[in-house]
């Protein structure tokens, strides 16, 4: 926070919350989104009585179960960029502030990659240049502050499942710890304080 705006840290289905407050909202001045869908997903958005976006579903038919049980849903959205599914997309050209978009490649709960370079795709061609995207390799679904325990699966509480989020325990261990760095210098640069702001006041 600065006496400008706010910075939004967001992953999962707090990704398509941060892009729709970037686009519909004055003062959102940095939003780092975290391996989610380019659309407002599982439920309509809504602000004073008034839906401004539809919900993009999934299909429990595209959920693959593994041999043991644990389920895989980064096929199973339907496709936001086909007719029906297209109101759904959060409208991020409208936004002015600026964008990290960041996509895990292994990630087995959304088609992480696939929307970031759909949104990087729609940024460009309406002339924006306002975002940064970074790709992990060999990284799963929760990316998290560096140093705490690994999670390749464990119960979705939206989908009330037990799911596989993926990743490779090395490559998600570095990506975390470079992902902490870029985060950082992402909001230092796009909400640095006066340095009269800065000091303590007693």
């Amino acid at each position: 926070v600065n006496s400008k705006g706010v910075g939004i840290v967001s992953r999962s289905k707090a990704g398509d919350i941060a892009l729709s407050l970037a686009a519909f909202v004055r003062g959102v001045k940095a939003v780092v989104w975290i391996n989610r869908c380019s659309a407002n997903a599982g439920l309509p958005l809504y602000y004073k009585n008034r839906q401004l976006l539809p919900a993009l579903m999934f299909d429990r038919k595209k959920l693959f179960s593994t041999d043991s049980g644990l389920v895989i849903s980064k096929y199973a959205m339907h496709d936001p960029l086909k007719t029906e599914g297209r109101d759904s997309l959060v409208p991020i050209e409208r936004a002015c502030g600026s964008f990290l978009f960041v996509a895990s490649e292994d990630d087995l709960n959304w088609d992480s990659k696939a929307y970031m370079e759909n949104m990087v795709e729609r940024l460009t061609s309406n002339g924006k240049e306002n975002f940064e995207s970074v790709c992990y390799p060999g990284a799963g679904h929760f990316l998290e502050p560096p140093y705490g325990p690994f999670c390749s699966s464990s119960l979705n509480a939206f989908a009330e499942m037990p799911v596989l989020w993926g990743g490779e325990p090395q490559a998600h261990a570095a990506a975390e710890v470079h992902l902490w760095r870029k985060i950082q210098e992402f909001l230092r640069t796009h909400l640095r304080c006066e340095a009269a702001q800065t000091k303590p006041k007693f």
